[in-house]
């Protein structure tokens, strides 16, 4: 059996490339040390962290079951569409990607905002959305939605059209097919785009804070919370350790679920 080749890379690139890892682990190890496993207990359940923490569990699940309602029509609709139509979506669905969150935060606010586009209508319909809960739940979809179209829209462009054709030519409904063809053919980039949606909606920080703003048990969520604490006001530092430390063990849960799911290449 023949050796896997490890390619020609030349040995001074491992130099800059162990410099480079070093630069993205030694920091997360410094938190981890930072930790007091003390008083870890005491600061994670404190009534402080304890408000954020569910309040960012809440929004989370409640934007992530928002992008898939949203977000695989979205997916199907682009995966679907003509080379061209699709890129000019696709485009669209990634600029939030690329955007600060600050930047989709100000955008939510001139839109639903008091002097917004929409925001004298709602105030007229006795609706009011900026620096609430319900903001918190907008601004987490807004930055997590693109993950799960661009997760799920992906295995459907590779899967094409043909089982569904087979299915239609067998009697089988638009609906029969979408929920016994397409859905379970696209599974593991629906369950990979839901994870990650999930975990970019628990840690978003820039848009909620513009948007949502940061008032304690309303929609002072994790990352807001450790924001302030590291400011000297809310939570304390030692709260903010340990919700930080949540925080990482979260990304890399989401990072193994999210591995599991995927298929393995064949080389």
């Amino acid at each position: 059996m023949s050796r896997p080749r490890r390619g020609f890379v030349p040995r001074i690139l491992v130099l800059p490339a162990l410099i480079g890892l070093a630069f993205l682990v030694v920091p997360l190890l410094a938190l981890i040390g930072h930790v007091d496993w003390g008083t870890l207990w005491a600061d994670v359940t404190a009534a402080s962290s304890l408000a954020a923490l569910g309040l960012s569990l809440l929004t989370g699940v409640i934007a992530t079951a928002l992008c898939l309602v949203l977000g695989v029509p979205l997916a199907l609709l682009i995966a679907r569409s003509s080379p061209r139509r699709a890129a000019l979506l696709r485009v669209l669905v990634t600029v939030p990607l690329i955007l600060p969150p600050m930047v989709g935060g100000a955008a939510l606010l001139f839109l639903f905002g008091r002097n917004g586009w929409l925001g004298p209508v709602l105030l007229d319909a006795g609706l009011r959305i900026p620096f609430t809960t319900t903001a918190v739940v907008m601004a987490q979809t807004f930055v997590a939605l693109p993950f799960l179209v661009l997760a799920v829209e992906g295995p459907l462009r590779a899967v094409g059209t043909g089982y569904d054709e087979v299915a239609a030519g067998l009697g089988a409904g638009r609906w029969t097919i979408l929920r016994r063809v397409t859905l379970p053919l696209a599974g593991p980039g629906l369950v990979a785009g839901t994870i990650l949606c999930f975990a970019r909606a628990i840690g978003e920080f820039g848009a909620t804070a513009l948007f949502a703003g940061n008032a304690p048990g309303t929609t002072q969520t994790m990352p807001l919370a450790i924001y302030t604490a590291f400011n000297g006001a809310g939570v304390s530092q030692g709260s903010a350790v340990a919700l930080s430390l949540l925080l990482l063990g979260a990304a890399i849960a989401v990072l193994l679920l999210v591995r599991a799911w995927r298929p393995e290449v064949v080389r």
